[in-house]
């Protein structure tokens, strides 16, 4: 169907005549005597029948004028550029996964700041999988902030900061005196953090370019697991400065620079491309990217 001939049966059914429709729409009578024709083909109905020297609506005509108003409205709305958002009214649930330092670190204040702007907005954090999945991709999460972004061609990203590296231990552990050296690192006992369960990282390929290795004892899967095993023994941790650092601090660990040339961690965050001009998403990355930037 011709979605014109909507307009036009909306004014024919308004004016309840051929000549008051033509000039509503500003065509000529004749056309809009041709466009009554081919309404009266689809729909069955005469619509509009003479009266004397009027034309009445018949009563099928009748029954379908508010029906015809309404889906003019609705096919408007959706073929016209969205509205400018209005926070206040917005009612609507996101879905971020987010590794557990950055839940740790930046979701307070993420909570409070949107809480704020949209108390109709609700959040959920879930944690990250043992394994890579394609939740972002099937709409399942609506945003994913990790330390890269997976090669595909259909997710939008940005970053959002970098965070030092740095050893942490409890404040009673005997390597808190005197410099933390290359070789004292390496001869300590080590925790990681790995969500795959992995005893071996980055920092173990840089201890060997160095010729020297080290003994990882566990491996946990969040940071806040790992930094409360720091806090009860002396092994040692290295973490993310900024991300831990709440932790860190409620646990009364010490932070020693990382005696190893190792690049910032980075933090991305990213999300489907269907999310890219959406007012509302488009405000909860500016408002993710505020608050990480903000904190620190």
């Amino acid at each position: 169907m011709d979605l014109n001939l909507l307009t036009a049966l909306d004014a024919l059914l308004s004016e309840a005549s051929v000549t008051g429709a033509a000039q509503r729409l500003q065509v000529s009578v004749p056309g809009m005597s041709r466009t009554l024709a081919r309404l009266r083909r689809t729909t069955g109905d005469e619509l509009l029948v003479r009266a004397g020297r009027e034309m009445v609506l018949t009563p099928r005509a009748l029954a379908m004028r508010s029906q015809v108003t309404e889906l003019l409205r609705q096919s408007r709305a959706v073929l016209s550029p969205e509205a400018e958002l209005e926070l206040g009214g917005l009612a609507r649930t996101f879905t971020l996964r987010w590794h557990d330092a950055v839940i740790t670190a930046y979701a307070a204040d993420l909570t409070a700041r949107v809480h704020a702007q949209a108390p109709g907005v609700r959040l959920r954090f879930l944690a990250e999988p043992a394994t890579d999945t394609g939740d972002v991709r099937q709409g399942e999460i609506d945003l994913h902030a990790g330390g890269s972004v997976p090669a595909l061609a259909d997710l939008e990203s940005e970053l959002l900061g970098r965070d030092e590296l740095v050893v942490v231990m409890r404040d009673g552990n005997p390597l808190t005196q005197g410099d933390l050296t290359l070789e004292r690192f390496a001869a300590a006992e080590h925790a990681t953090v790995s969500r795959r369960g992995r005893l071996r990282d980055p920092v173990d390929d840089a201890l060997e370019e160095a010729g020297l290795t080290r003994t990882v004892l566990v491996a946990g899967p969040t940071s806040t697991s790992v930094l409360h095993l720091v806090s009860r023994s002396n092994l040692l941790a290295v973490v993310p400065r900024h991300l831990t650092g709440p932790v860190t601090d409620m646990l009364g660990l010490a932070t020693r620079p990382l005696p190893l040339p190792l690049p910032p961690v980075s933090l991305f965050q990213f999300w489907h491309r269907r999310h890219e001009q959406d007012p509302a998403h488009r405000w909860l990355r500016e408002t993710v990217r505020a608050v990480v930037q903000g904190v620190g």
